[in-house]
């Protein structure tokens, strides 16, 4: 495979890097600068000449533990491939970071370990926060912002991998696209998304907010909460947006996600928006068929919920308290009583956490993926799994086995600082086996389109199995009955 690649836009040379193939920082969109920053994604122009295609490309504007980073050139994507081999299988991976943070050039998601095994690896930048995904359409004057920017970069990334993938000697016909976090949230909203039919056959969700998408007029409650955060009225935001500085505009978004639970409990982060882009929600799409003959993966870690319940600036429910407006809030106030009952109960904690991380933990992750299992299970065949891997360092700190701890074994990246922390005192055995019993599964699915014909069923059935990633890897049959008959038809924040 030579280092030069033709694709429809131009040339790009890249690299050989430790037995692989680096082709990064490729543009597959217009730069977002000035009035394009609120506008969708727009084809990427040609160029003459051969591109340099050595370096990541700038991460989106955002704040990340305190950094600020980013630039409009952001919408670029990266392909790492092995060194021989053609019609690869490929795998697509979107990062995560609640749509207001993450970048492709973190070392996690670098991807050698899928290039190495014999895949096309392929991430890419989107917009984040404000930018891409805060909607001001119901605000007057503000008709030239147009609705879902960031998910319309995602539908050009995955057009231009449909379209150029096969000149890395990737096969455009065998793509998985995966994706952890508000990654997760957006493979599953892909789903739903009638542009992108066709343009991969396989999903892999891992703890995803599959309900995550709001209308325009309900995303206004957080968009409010923005305003401000920024100190200005619902006059003129068109122009403000205009000149603003792209990292003050960060701020206001750290601002709303400060007091949005205070406000509102139970709301999720702007995300996804119902347009023409998004026609319907995607469970309800999905259950419709929305993604017929889509094969799917899709399950979360045990107790997601400890990274976001805190005792101040939660990010979800904290008390009974603010449980009960969230119930009220959404006409289901005749019904706390059964849930106060059900999360109330001291012989789930040793298995599920706390209260409240129970109920964050069920609410945005465990409830929605199981419906999105269930209702896409009627349409291709799907998996489902549960993350329980409890290091000594998660079990010490009181984080448990939380949102994202999953990551270092998909990857299979022990060299990364939060890989380091995370298998703090774990035997190199223990961490050797946890992450081939994760990541083996993924590349199988990629490459086979089954995880593990002997040990993994698909799920089905009232009491469908479930694999269980932990020190002994099994399945197990969950009877999680009881569990969705509490949240029934309840829906938040969607009127």
């Amino acid at each position: 495979m030579e280092t030069i690649v033709k694709t429809n836009y131009g040339t790009v040379e890249g690299f050989e890097e430790d037995g692989l193939l680096k082709y990064l920082g490729i543009p597959y969109a217009m730069p977002i600068d000035g009035e394009r920053r609120w506008k969708r994604a727009v084809e990427c122009e040609k160029w003459e000449g051969v591109r340099p295609a050595k370096a990541y490309g700038p991460a989106a504007w955002q704040e990340d533990m305190g950094i600020y980073k980013g630039g409009d050139d952001c919408l670029s994507v990266n392909v790492v491939r092995p060194l021989s081999g053609e019609n690869l299988p490929v795998f697509v991976w979107i990062h995560g970071g609640g749509y207001m943070a993450g970048c492709a050039d973190d070392v996690m998601y670098h991807g050698e370990s899928f290039a190495r095994d014999g895949l096309v690896y392929v991430n890419f930048q989107y917009r984040l926060n404000v930018p891409g995904f805060y909607e001001f359409c119901t605000y007057p004057g503000c008709e030239k912002v147009e609705t879902n920017r960031g998910l319309s970069d995602m539908i050009m990334a995955l057009k231009w991998i449909h379209e150029n993938i096969a000149a890395f000697g990737g096969d455009p016909q065998k793509v998985t696209i995966a994706g952890e976090s508000a990654g997760g949230a957006a493979v599953v909203t892909l789903m739903a998304v009638p542009s992108v039919k066709g343009y991969f056959q396989q999903v892999i969700a891992e703890s995803a907010l599959c309900n995550c998408v709001m209308t325009p007029q309900m995303q206004r409650k957080n968009i409010d909460m923005f305003l401000e955060g920024m100190g200005w009225s619902k006059e003129g935001i068109y122009e403000k947006l205009l000149k603003a500085d792209p990292f003050d505009l960060v701020k206001g978004a750290r601002y709303q996600e400060k007091v949005h639970q205070y406000r509102y409990p139970g709301i999720l982060e702007p995300g996804p928006v119902i347009d023409d882009l998004l026609p319907e929600r995607p469970l309800d799409a999905i259950k419709k068929g929305s993604a017929e003959g889509v094969k799917l993966i899709i399950g979360n870690n045990l107790h997601e919920g400890t990274m976001f319940v805190r005792p101040e600036d939660t990010g979800f429910p904290n008390s009974w308290e603010m449980v009960k407006q969230m119930l009220e809030n959404n006409g289901y106030g005749d019904r706390f009583e059964m849930v106060k009952a059900y999360y109330d109960d001291p012989s789930k904690t040793d298995k599920y956490g706390e209260p409240f991380v129970h109920f964050c933990t069920d609410y945005v992750w465990e409830m929605p993926s199981i419906k999105a299992a269930l209702f896409q299970s009627s349409h291709a065949d799907t998996w489902m799994y549960r993350f329980e891997f409890m290091t000594r360092f998660a079990k010490d700190t009181g984080m448990l086995v939380t949102h994202a701890f999953e990551l270092p074994c998909v990857f299979g990246v022990k060299e990364h600082e939060f890989s380091r922390v995370f298998f703090d005192g774990e035997t190199e055995e223990d961490a050797d086996r946890i992450i081939r019993d994760l990541h083996e599964p993924w590349v199988r699915f990629t490459k086979c389109g089954d995880p593990d014909p002997e040990n993994w069923p698909q799920f089905q059935g009232e009491i469908p199995p479930v694999r269980i990633f932990d020190r002994l890897t099994r399945t197990e049959r969950l009877d999680r009955r009881e569990l969705m008959k509490v949240w029934d038809d309840m829906r938040f924040y969607e009127a």
